[in-house]
């Protein structure tokens, strides 16, 4: 049985990517995995202040709610993240929890795999590259983990367009394969 942290960071209730980490969630459960999906939605997570105190005391001296994610993550076996493409890049939510996970770059981090969900209006194969390549940056500077794999679900746009997707298909099966 694997830990899997599910991190779903748009800011929209019944978003598209949120679907996504849904049927994530629900496969990695069926396969026997205990999955926890955290939405960033009401959450407060303050940026980055770059004092690098983290790195020596292995957690972030502002307290809010990327303080207890980053606890969860530190002990995830699975990453997970969800985001809304905004202008061919993750969304600002995703990006901002990302420099708040700093404590975890010194820790004895149990992550090794992980994965990313997006969802956009545009349906071109190219739209979430940018995405995939801020990911992958921030998963390069971890030297256990990878960047596994990724699901795009495209021509979507408003809030619970996707029933019938392929793409809910996808992130099931994933979620159940890892």
């Amino acid at each position: 049985m694997k830990r899997v942290l599910i991190v779903s960071t748009s800011p929209r209730l019944n978003s598209n990517s949120e679907a996504l980490a849904k049927a994530f969630a629900k496969g990695a459960q069926e396969a026997g995995h205990e999955a926890e999906l955290i939405s960033l939605r009401g959450k407060t997570i303050s940026f980055c202040r770059g004092c690098f105190v983290c790195q020596e005391k292995l957690r972030c001296v502002i307290r809010d709610d990327a303080d207890a994610i980053c606890r969860k993550a530190l002990h995830a076996d699975v990453l997970v993240f969800a985001t809304p493409i905004y202008y061919y890049e993750m969304s600002g939510q995703l990006k901002t929890l990302l420099d708040r996970l700093n404590p975890l770059f010194p820790s004895d981090y149990a992550f090794r795999d992980v994965y990313l969900l997006t969802a956009a209006a545009e349906d071109e194969e190219f739209v979430p590259q940018r995405a995939l390549g801020g990911l992958g940056g921030w998963v390069e500077c971890f030297e256990k983990a990878n960047l596994s794999r990724s699901v795009f679900m495209g021509g979507v746009t408003a809030a619970g367009e996707t029933p019938g997707h392929p793409a809910l298909d996808q992130a099931y099966r994933m979620g159940k394969n890892i």
